[in-house]
């Protein structure tokens, strides 16, 4: 004789911080991006297609992948925030851990990783490592604080 067992499962329907974390990064990228074209549109017009083996100029393109950066370090973020969620329980403390998280990825990726990264590929054009720049280290702590402002507005 055959017996049947029904199981229930929990299915989540939210939507998750991840989303906001997206909307955070992206909106940063814009910014950060417009920056970034007024005071050295060399990097986006150049050095960034060329990390994915792009020539350039190629502006289009360059801005396509540093948006698409920005949506994926805003993940990272609402990754990390949500281990510490008190961390975006204000616009305040958002602001500030996002300008942290700018500083920590403008070290890892725009000192370190991005020199090595177009050295590597043979772009003419690399800069030193390590690569610290002003505009550089601006643009990503203006980045990192748009993201903490939209990834608080988005979430909460």
């Amino acid at each position: 004789m055959a017996t049947e067992t029904a199981t229930a499962t929990d299915v989540s329907t939210e939507t998750g911080d991840w989303k906001a974390g997206v909307v955070g990064g992206l909106a940063g990228a814009l910014v950060f991006g417009a920056m970034m074209s007024a005071l050295t549109p060399g990097v986006l017009e150049m050095a960034i297609p060329a990390m994915y083996g792009v020539g350039g100029p190629a502006g289009a393109v360059g801005w396509a992948i540093h948006m698409g950066h920005g949506a994926v370090l805003g993940v990272a973020f609402a990754g990390i925030v949500d281990l510490r969620p008190e961390l975006s329980e204000s616009i305040g403390a958002s602001l500030g851990v996002g300008a942290g998280y700018g500083l920590l990825v403008w070290v890892a990726l725009a000192v370190i990783a991005m020199p090595i990264w177009l050295g590597a590929v043979g772009f003419p054009g690399a800069p030193p490592l390590p690569n610290v720049g002003v505009e550089s280290l601006v643009g990503h702590v203006v980045y990192g604080i748009v993201l903490g402002g939209a990834y608080a507005a988005v979430a909460n």
